[in-house]
């Protein structure tokens, strides 16, 4: 589990880094500056809010703390999405970063499901 979640922790990490590198390619309109905010936003609130999960103070806060993860990966897959729809050509970084929003959406919602079932099975006993 250790290193699976060290791998996850980089993994998340490096997905913010590459997405605000990204970002910063992208023209210096009005439209493009509400995206760059929101993505820069959502996708580095999504790795740190898994940092604080590892230091929760109860299994219950750590759940909540990768809900709030899964949520803002889901809202940075959103607007990644947005861009391919409204760049006129195909980019492969942005590809990239949008498959590693899927991978990264269905991992974090792996751990909440399997934390929530724990917790219920608490509860019950």
């Amino acid at each position: 589990m250790e290193g699976g979640r060290n791998d996850l922790e980089e993994r998340l990490f490096n997905f913010a880094v590459r997405t605000i590198k990204y970002l910063r390619s992208l023209p210096s309109t009005s439209e493009y500056n509400v995206i760059r905010y929101q993505l820069t936003k959502s996708s580095t609130s999504s790795g740190a809010n898994y940092e604080e999960a590892q230091a929760g103070s109860s299994k219950l806060d750590f759940t909540n703390k990768v809900r709030i993860s899964l949520r803002e990966m889901r809202e940075s897959n959103y607007w990644l999405r947005i861009l391919k729809g409204i760049e006129s050509k195909t980019d492969e970084e942005l590809n990239a970063l949008i498959q590693e929003s899927k991978e990264l959406k269905l991992i974090l919602g792996s751990i909440v499901q399997k934390a929530r079932a724990n917790n219920q099975d608490k509860r019950q006993k």
